[in-house]
């Protein structure tokens, strides 16, 4: 088969780069990407797990104990998530994270990197997870957002006059209540051209597995018409 000849599907992930399970499911996407043998037309879609966060974030602690009802708590429930990530070879490095950070601007991010093409727009989601996750770094931040979107092969310009602004905020907003709309309520959600859900980091054979299928079930549809 030629690079002619494999079919490309549409992959919307909504997806929000404060969530941990996000992160292990782009890791296996990756993996599923591998495995399919598919062209894979992968863009991602914002989501807020907190959208009631402040715009400078809140101290870590403060937000895990209101969150789960105590810090010791919240370490038995990311200790399971830490060892999701060690399989997928993600160092997570949660007791770095000082600050959760309200999530907006960095989807705005994300969204502009889109607009360059699908390789920054990855890049982008990449460092973002990275920074947050592993460096404990604050993405909520402007000046943390413009060396990431730099260090990605962005105008760095650009996005630093760019973010104070309310650019592409109400659309990002939009975006996030149309994915509501359609009855996303966690995440990762994988949305496979544009009309099936697969929801949650599922392992990678059942991600690629369910992409020939949905490739298989569209060609067949092609064929008939």
């Amino acid at each position: 088969m030629t690079d002619m000849d494999i079919p490309t599907l549409q992959i919307d992930v909504v997806s929000d780069v404060m969530c941990p399970w996000c992160y292990i499911g782009k890791r296996r996407l990756e993996t599923a990407i591998a495995d399919a043998e598919l062209t894979l037309d992968i863009r991602w879609r914002p989501f807020q797990l907190d959208p009631t966060l402040p715009p400078g974030g809140k101290d870590r602690k403060i937000y895990l104990a209101e969150k789960f009802g105590s810090i010791e708590r919240a370490r038995e429930l990311y200790e399971n998530i830490r060892e999701a990530g060690e399989a997928e070879n993600i160092p997570f490095a949660f007791d770095r994270i000082e600050v959760s950070p309200n999530t907006i601007d960095a989807h705005r991010l994300i969204r502009w990197a889109g607009g360059v093409d699908a390789a920054m727009q990855d890049r982008v989601v990449e460092a973002l997870f990275e920074a947050y996750f592993i460096d404990g770094r604050h993405i909520g931040d402007h000046d943390t957002l413009v060396r990431l979107a730099k260090n990605a092969g962005m105008d760095a310009d650009v996005v630093a006059e760019l973010l104070p602004g309310e650019a592409d905020r109400e659309l990002v907003t939009s975006e996030i209540a149309q994915a509501q709309a359609m009855g996303v309520t966690g995440v990762p959600t994988f949305i496979v051209a544009n009309k099936y859900a697969l929801v949650g980091a599922q392992p990678a054979e059942q991600l690629a597995q369910a992409f020939r299928t949905i490739t298989a079930q569209q060609n067949a549809n092609d064929n008939v018409g």
